[in-house]
This record gives C-alpha cells, sequence and structure tokens, in this order.
C-alpha cells in the first residue's frame, strides 16, 4: 500500500511552494520593471488594502473549509486590472501582482496569528497560486499576433465585451486550478481519494466561483471610468452575500453541535460508555473518506454514527456496558429500528434514519440475496463492533484481538472491503 503524506508535511510543502513563488515574484519585479515605467503606487495600494482586509473577513464554510471571497475577488481583479487612477494604462507585472497579493495576505493573516486563530497554510497558498495563474495568463502569455490579454485589451477597437469575456474566463481557469490545489491538500489531509474530493471540491466551489470571476471582471473593467474607486463599489455587494454565508456556516455548525449533544444521551442515562458514540463517528467518517464517499453521504455517516446507539433509551435495562455487539440479534434489530423512529420524528434526517436502520443487517444479506444495504450502514457495523470490543483502550493486544474477532465474521457479518478500511484507517493512528 502506498503512503499518503501527514497533515503536518502538506502544510510544509505548501509554505515552501508558496515562499518560493513570493521570492521569485519578488525578485522578477525587482530585475524585471515594466516597459512603460513604475506602476501607480495608489493602484498598488488600494489593492493590497482590499485583499488584506478581504483576509481579516476570511470565512468558515461547510466542510472544515476556509475561504476569503473579498480578497480572492480583489486580488484577481488586480491580475486583470488595465487602468491606473490616473486613466492610464496599468503599468503591472505579473510579478508585482504575486507580491504585493502575498505581502496583503500576510498584513490580513497577521490579526489571526496574534489572537492565535488557526490559520491553514494550504488555504493561504492554493489562493495566491491562482492569483499568479490569472496574472500571467492575462499579462504574460502571448495570445494575438504576439500580444497577451492586456495589450489586447487596452486597444480600443477590440469590443468591450470581448475583453470581459476573455477576463472572465482566466479568473474562471484560475479558480479552476485553486480547486485541483485544494482537492489534493484535502486529499492528502484527510487520506482521501482525490477524485472524489476533487468533485466536492468543484461542486462546494462553482457557486462562489462565479461570483468571483464576475466581481474580479467588473472592477477590472470598471476601472477605466470610475478609477479606484470601483474597487470598494463592486465589492460591497460581495460583503452582504459573505455575510448570509457566515451565516448559513454558522446554523450548520449549530446543527452539528445540537447533533453530538443528543449524542451523548445514551451516556449521561448511562446506556453506554463515555465518548462511545464520538469514537464511532471518527472512525466511521475517516473510513467513509477512505472508501470514496462523497462530502454529503459523509455528513449523513457522521450524524448516524454519532445517533446509531439512541435506541437503547427505550431499553428497560441498560446492556451490560452499552456492548450491542454482544446483544442477541434481535434486540439489536429493536435498538436500531426504535433509533431510527426517534430520528425519522425529525421530519430531516430521513436518510439518516435509514442508515441507522440498516446498521445490523448483516453483509450476507447483501451477498447472497442482493439486497441494497447502504455502505453507511455497513461501515457503523463494523466500527461500532471494533469500539464494544476496545473502548477507550489504547493496549494494541485488545485492539488485534478485536480486529480478529471482526474477520471471523467477514463474508457474513461484515464487508471486506469495509474491514480492510477499517485496518488501513487504525494502522494511521484514528480512534
Amino acid at each position: 500500500m502506498t503512503a499518503r503524506p501527514s497533515a503536518s508535511a502538506v502544510e510544509r510543502v505548501h509554505a515552501l511552494a508558496g515562499a518560493l513563488l513570493v521570492l521569485v515574484a519578488t525578485g522578477f519585479t525587482a530585475y524585471h520593471p515594466g516597459e512603460g515605467g513604475s506602476p501607480s503606487p495608489t493602484l498598488v495600494g488600494a489593492f493590497v488594502v482590499a485583499i488584506a482586509a478581504g483576509e481579516l473577513l476570511r470565512i468558515g464554510l461547510p466542510g472544515s473549509r476556509e475561504s476569503a471571497p473579498i480578497a480572492s475577488a480583489a486580488a484577481f481583479a488586480f491580475a486583470i486590472t488595465t487602468e491606473a487612477p490616473r486613466g492610464e494604462p496599468a503599468d503591472v507585472s505579473a510579478a508585482l501582482v504575486v507580491a504585493a497579493t502575498a505581502l496583503a495576505m500576510g498584513l490580513g493573516v497577521a490579526p489571526h496569528l496574534v489572537r492565535r486563530r488557526g490559520v491553514r497554510v494550504s488555504d493561504l497558498t492554493t489562493r495566491l497560486f491562482s492569483v499568479a495563474v490569472a496574472a500571467v495568463l492575462f499579462r504574460e502569455v502571448p495570445l494575438r499576433e504576439g500580444r497577451t490579454l492586456v495589450q489586447v485589451a487596452l486597444d480600443t477597437t477590440v469590443p468591450r465585451w470581448l475583453v470581459a469575456v476573455a477576463m472572465l474566463l482566466v479568473t474562471l481557469v484560475a479558480l479552476l486550478v485553486e480547486a485541483v490545489l485544494a482537492a489534493a491538500a484535502r486529499a492528502a489531509r484527510d487520506h482521501a481519494r482525490f477524485p472524489r474530493v476533487l468533485s466536492d471540491e468543484l461542486r462546494a466551489a462553482s457557486g462562489l466561483a462565479t461570483a468571483l470571476s464576475t466581481t474580479g471582471a467588473l472592477i477590472a473593467l470598471a476601472e477605466r471610468p470610475l478609477g479606484v474607486i470601483a474597487i470598494p463599489l463592486f465589492l460591497f455587494p460581495l460583503v452582504l452575500t459573505q455575510f448570509a454565508v457566515r451565516r448559513y456556516a454558522s446554523v450548520r455548525a449549530t446543527y452539528r453541535q445540537t447533533i453530538r449533544s443528543l449524542s451523548r444521551l445514551t451516556e449521561l442515562a448511562g446506556y453506554t460508555e463515555p465518548g462511545h458514540a464520538l469514537r464511532v463517528a471518527t472512525v466511521s467518517l475517516a473510513m467513509g473518506r477512505d472508501l470514496g464517499m462523497s462530502e454529503r453521504d459523509a455528513v449523513d455517516l457522521e450524524y448516524a454514527a454519532l445517533l446509531h446507539d439512541i435506541g437503547q433509551v427505550a431499553l428497560r435495562e441498560p446492556i451490560p456496558g452499552g456492548a450491542t455487539v454482544m446483544a442477541a440479534p434481535a434486540d439489536q434489530r429493536r435498538i436500531a429500528n426504535d433509533g431510527a423512529e426517534i430520528v425519522r420524528q425529525t421530519g430531516v434526517l430521513d436518510n439518516v434514519a435509514r442508515i441507522m436502520e440498516a446498521q445490523t443487517t448483516p453483509f450476507r444479506q447483501v451477498r447472497e440475496f442482493g439486497e441494497d444495504l447502504p455502505l453507511a450502514s455497513r461501515i457503523i457495523k463494523v466500527v461500532n463492533a471494533f469500539d464494544d470490543l476496545v473502548g477507550d483502550s489504547p493496549a494494541p493486544s485488545r485492539r488485534e484481538a478485536a480486529v480478529e474477532r471482526i474477520h471471523l465474521g467477514l463474508g457474513y457479518e461484515y464487508d471486506p472491503r469495509v474491514v480492510d478500511s477499517l485496518t488501513r484507517v487504525l494502522g494511521r493512528g484514528v480512534h
């Protein structure tokens, strides 16, 4: 099995790559000034302030993502701008765009570091790389008769709509590069499959990418008649959108925390061991990523794993240690059905209830009768059995014994592919 890089290794690689990119850009800017003279300090300063403010106001998105829409839109506008404040052509090189963007990102992130808030280096680096791609494509790559896109855009005989389309395409390509880099970092960090993570990233970024690309193009086009005032003017709607996105993310976080709190009901009532539901959810989620589960399905898996034992509250007497793996099959089914019925009463977690209802079904139902048993149910069945046998014990011998016992039911009770995934996840130290 090919070893995958650790999360810390991924962050170090991104930090090194980002540092090299900034050094190269700074050196190129110093030794290769633009052909038309020095760029306008007002123009560069305005974009640095806008990008720094955007990084300061970055937001957390569902799926442990972080984004800085205002900073990204301002940086893309900087990469494709054509006009300086005095109405003169903007003499800005791609290297200057990268160096100034990196400086602005550093200024925006500094307050978060002072307050000891987590800053993910990979997120900053992927955003910087995407800006670099946009700047190089627009300012350095010859396109038509040896001219770059910025030179074509300054040609007054070229229709403005064609310039706008070119700007949109450049920013969309840059955002696609950002999604690929973000997916690669996330796949390495979470030990997930790259194609599935890339699909999730593209789906999650599709709506925001449209807003960023259009805002960046609007600012760049509006600078000709309006000057630098176009920057705050066209970023303002994005600020309002960001507040709405932040509220949505807050609601999602509160919803998830409510599920986690509800999962502790069986622990507080003495039906299950402390930490059992959280351990099952943690390992199940890691296995879901390992098996290529989509982000949406992984959320349902996590919720079902957290609530998988909620049906025990209907028991007259607790099962010793809360270990349902030791209970009779009929009792296991009754607990699963009662739990699923409780969850169905919410009216919004029907898929989670279905997963919970099938969590005790043996794998032979799939192998022999072709029953449609959700992958999430098969995962929870294996992980629940493992944690029932091991608990919070760190002893390697106890874990090995639990895995051996699970292997006795391979192909009958448990899905062999899921058991192999459990072995891989445990090998990474997840539990």
